[in-house]
């Protein structure tokens, strides 16, 4: 009996974890000597094309701090809702024989609810372009 308590404490000795503290050590001392070391090493010609803001070639006009319409954004914030609840039906399909006329009553309320918020938000107008 002693020797199995004696065993199992073995097990979850703090030296099994000294390999994995070496690799992060020497994983983050590799990426600081890395990094530190281009730059330290790398050419620093600091010229005034160099220090302009790129803009994928394209000469620059104007400010890029303009006013935006707010329909991309609720479009955009709409999109992920949507698509977000779409994952939900995944678990679904995969059980849906193992949770029978429940899962299908919990599904269609579900989908009922998506429904209602679609229906709500085309009825506000929030997908109407132009005003």
């Amino acid at each position: 009996m002693q020797f199995f308590l004696l065993q199992a404490s073995a097990v979850n000795d703090a030296g099994n974890y000294l390999p994995i503290a070496l690799q992060l050590f020497f994983a983050i001392g590799l990426v600081s000597l890395v990094i530190f070391g281009s730059d330290a090493l790398g050419p620093k010609r600091k010229t005034g094309d160099k220090l302009q803001n790129f803009e994928s070639g394209i000469e620059i006009k104007g400010n890029a701090r303009q006013p935006m319409a707010i329909k991309y954004f609720l479009v955009a914030i709409l999109f992920v809702l949507f698509d977000v609840e779409v994952i939900f039906f995944y678990p679904y399909a995969v059980n849906f024989r193992e949770l029978g006329w429940h899962g299908f009553m919990a599904v269609l309320l579900f989908v009922g609810l998506f429904l209602t918020g679609f229906i709500y938000i085309f009825k506000k107008g929030a997908l109407k372009w132009e005003e």
